[in-house]
Order: structure tokens, then C-alpha cells, then sequence
């Protein structure tokens, strides 16, 4: 088994729409009765955090700063999980039960390099 990284992306507005009233108590069970029944399954390594908007990127030699996450992106990452699967095929079927997908997001999953000890 291997670790893999889920990485929640949305454009800023769908964003939005989904954290106001109703709609984003509605969401929140929704993560959360995913979340559960990852963590049930084992599958659930690090439920992650989501992420503020804002936010800064450093580059290259001179460090210079810019404010980010990434300019020149419509989408935005909004949180991570980390979770386990036994491939990298496994990890997108664990991903494609996110809620994010309801709505105009996506799932990024990257494998977890692992470090010789």
C-alpha cells in the first residue's frame, strides 16, 4: 500500500457558492460523510486541511514573491487529503467519490514519494 495525496482544485467562483448558506451546510456533510467513510475503510491516512485563498509563491534564485497560489491558473487548490490505495488507480476511484466533483472541481491525486530510511 502506498500513500497518495488528493489535492481539492476549484475556480475561486464555484468556491464561493459552495461555502455560503444552505449550500455550504449541505456541503459539509457531504465531506464529512465522505470523510467518514474513508477513515471506516482505512483508506483515510491525514483528512488534511483546507486552504485560506490567499496566499504567496516564491521563485527562483532571487526569491522573488508574488501573490498567488498561481497567477496564471483558473483553478485553485482548496485543501488535501492524504489517503492510502494500493495503486495509483485505486487512489482516482477513491477520488472520484469526492464531493467536490457535485459542483465544477476536480481532484488532483499525486503518489507520495517515499525517502529511503
Amino acid at each position: 500500500m502506498s500513500e497518495y495525496v488528493l489535492l481539492y482544485r476549484a475556480t475561486p467562483e464555484a468556491r464561493d457558492a459552495a461555502m455560503t448558506g444552505e449550500r455550504a451546510k449541505q456541503s459539509m456533510a457531504k465531506w464529512q460523510a465522505w470523510m467518514k467513510d474513508l477513515a471506516d475503510k482505512g483508506q483515510l491516512r491525514n483528512r488534511g486541511l483546507p486552504l485560506e485563498r490567499p496566499g504567496r509563491v516564491v521563485r527562483g534564485k532571487k526569491k522573488m514573491v508574488t501573490d498567488g497560489p498561481f497567477a496564471e491558473s483558473k483553478e485553485v487548490i482548496g485543501g488535501f487529503s492524504i489517503v492510502e490505495a494500493k495503486d495509483i488507480d485505486e487512489a482516482a476511484r477513491i477520488a472520484g467519490g469526492c464531493p467536490i466533483l457535485d459542483g465544477e472541481g476536480s481532484v488532483e491525486v499525486r503518489p507520495v514519494m517515499a525517502y529511503p530510511a
